[in-house]
């Protein structure tokens, strides 16, 4: 069996509280859970999540930046074999870990990833939009592409990652950055559905909010990765999964103003240092 370490990323979010327990109720537990606290994340709930883990050893380091470069700053961390990625808002059944890194240990990938499904029936229009979204996702795109995993529970040879790193420049796309280039560079990337987590969207209920998010969390810095990676006409010319719901035509709406913006950011930023 191979050496296993959780990495989850945190911004004061108490649901990391229920992460936590789930790794540690988990049939086959990691040798170790790594808390990134961001900025404004309090000791407290850091202490506090420490006392959810009774049975593995938890480690909780304080980085500048937000999420993206926060996992870039705790690189040198990773000495356990395979990485494990998820967010302060996702919780596991017990099988989970197991079923996550089994096709690493196996040697049959070097990345793999599962999919979410809802901690509780949405509540309002938005929430069962993210629903509907996540599941078009993971049921239509992942399967035949592996690189739409969201970065949010998946798995990872850690010297993949360490080699390839993250880039500061797409905040919100990293993910997309990360399995694009190991694809590029060969590496066999597996979607493991019986390897799901719960994920909790509970906050969100407002439209702005959701609007704003959507664009500049998600669909600006995807365009940025798409064009980074020469993926953009591929991408373009993809069948995708009709999600039946309003917010659709919202969506649709922002994509090709998000390619635009996102050429022309990319250009700006192309220079730039990593990070």
């Amino acid at each position: 069996m191979a050496t296993v370490v959780v990495e989850i990323a945190v911004l004061n979010d108490r649901r990391l509280l229920d992460a936590v327990a789930s790794i540690e109720a988990q049939r086959r537990r990691p040798d170790r859970i790594l808390i990134v606290g961001a900025p404004g994340t309090p000791e407290e709930l850091l202490t506090e999540a420490k006392a959810r883990a009774p049975h593995v050893p938890v480690e909780a380091v304080r980085v500048p930046g937000y999420v993206t470069e926060a996992r870039a700053r705790t690189l040198p961390l990773l000495r356990e074999e395979i990485t494990v990625f998820l967010d302060a808002d996702g919780t596991a059944p017990p099988e989970w870990l197991e079923s996550l890194v089994a096709p690493i240990e196996a040697g049959a990938a070097s990345f793999t990833g599962g999919p979410t499904r809802p901690l509780r029936p949405p509540e309002n229009s938005i929430e069962r939009y993210i629903v509907l979204l996540e599941q078009s996702i993971y049921e239509g795109l992942v399967p035949q592409r592996v690189t739409y995993l969201p970065l949010h529970n998946t798995a990872w040879r850690s010297e993949v990652v360490r080699t390839l790193g993250f880039d500061g420049r797409l905040p919100g796309a990293e993910d997309h950055d990360l399995e694009t280039r190991a694809a590029h560079a060969g590496l066999v990337g597996r979607f493991v559905p019986a390897a799901w987590v719960f994920h909790d969207k509970s906050n969100e209920t407002s439209f702005l909010r959701w609007l704003r998010r959507r664009y500049r969390n998600y669909l600006l810095p995807l365009a940025m990765s798409l064009v980074k990676n020469g993926e953009l006409r591929g991408r373009l010319g993809e069948r995708r999964p009709v999600v039946r719901h309003p917010l659709r035509y919202v969506d649709a709406a922002m994509k090709p103003l998000a390619l635009v913006d996102g050429y022309l950011r990319w250009r700006r930023v192309r220079h730039r240092p990593v990070f």
